[in-house]
């Protein structure tokens, strides 16, 4: 799939940071690919964290993506970052 412009919302904004939400079928590793996130470069900034839900559907992945670069319209995240991975009861 692709980036949808319908399920990233900005969660919290302070001192020209900002926490978002987003919720994909994509994988992570689709997710965190250079370009995947370009139409929405305006707004993101290099910083800025991304809770995420990724692979909804199919095989789930929860964490926190953080944008390592958007300059020219290119925007990159850091891979996931994983939370929620052990249950032990």
């Amino acid at each position: 799939m692709a980036y949808s412009s319908k399920t990233l919302s900005v969660l919290g904004y302070a001192n020209g940071f900002t926490l978002w939400h987003y919720s994909t079928p994509d994988p992570a590793g689709t997710v965190d690919s250079s370009g995947y996130f370009n139409a929405a470069a305006e707004m993101l900034r290099v910083g800025d964290f991304i809770l995420a839900n990724t692979g909804v559907g199919t095989s789930p992945q929860h964490g926190i993506f953080v944008v390592a670069s958007s300059q020219n319209g290119v925007v990159d995240l850091a891979d996931l970052t994983p939370l929620g991975g052990g249950n032990t009861d």
